[in-house]
């Protein structure tokens, strides 16, 4: 099998490198961690921790051209998959064997689909998009690169998402609901009205709270 880097190595990062395993494709070659320098050479998850984003030169001198993001922040993975893309790597797609995804949906690169998620017809995810652990997407969604959408959140029909914004745990939008860039919904929050980019909103029903910039 060809080998993959995930660049990550957390709690999220466990995640990815189990639904890479069950899918069967790749070989986990082992994992980045710009966070603490101190952890390469480290057994994780399996494998080891190769040191950070210098390493990226020469995983290319090795072949290996397969990389996945393992972390959260959702800026950050927008600028880091931009950056991956641009740079020759190949982000694939993963998806794990327990979730329900329909046929017609497009699913961008590095995006990943954890257990128990699903996602309807009509929909489309783009780049580096986190769809987590029971999640729902209904039909005919649209949802921005290295969006989020957190565990147990659930999107109505026809719903747009947009980069880099996260749905936190738990929350609920109703249908036609268009959210903008940048902006994070709290946990357990019921989105009824549109949001705009870069604000901070949750709340029975979700009300803005501040704004990010």
């Amino acid at each position: 099998m060809d080998k993959l880097v995930i660049w990550g190595a957390s709690g999220h990062a466990m995640v990815v490198a189990d639904i890479v395993r069950l899918q069967g494709i790749y070989t986990i070659a082992g994992f980045l961690d710009n966070v603490n320098p101190h952890r390469r050479g480290a057994v994780f998850c399996e494998s080891v921790i190769l040191g950070g984003e210098e390493q990226l030169a020469w995983l290319s001198t090795q072949g290996i051209k397969h990389i996945l993001l393992g972390f959260g922040d959702c800026q950050i993975r927008l600028e880091k998959s931009q950056y991956l893309l641009s740079h020759g790597f190949s982000m694939p797609v993963a998806v794990h064997p327990r979730a329900t995804v329909a046929k017609d949906v497009i699913i961008g690169p590095g995006t990943v689909v954890a257990a128990g998620a699903v996602i309807n017809p009509g929909t489309q995810i783009g780049c580096s998009v986190i769809i987590n652990t029971s999640a729902s997407v209904d039909h005919e969604c649209e949802i921005g690169d290295a969006a989020h959408i957190s565990p147990g959140a659930h999107l109505a029909g026809q719903v747009t998402v947009g980069a880099a914004t996260q749905i936190g745990i738990g929350a609920a939008v109703i249908q036609h609901i268009r959210i903008g860039s940048g902006t994070i919904v709290g946990a357990g929050a019921v989105v009824v009205e549109d949001l705009p980019d870069y604000v901070i909103a949750y709340g029975v029903p979700a009300k803005i709270k501040r704004n990010r910039k």
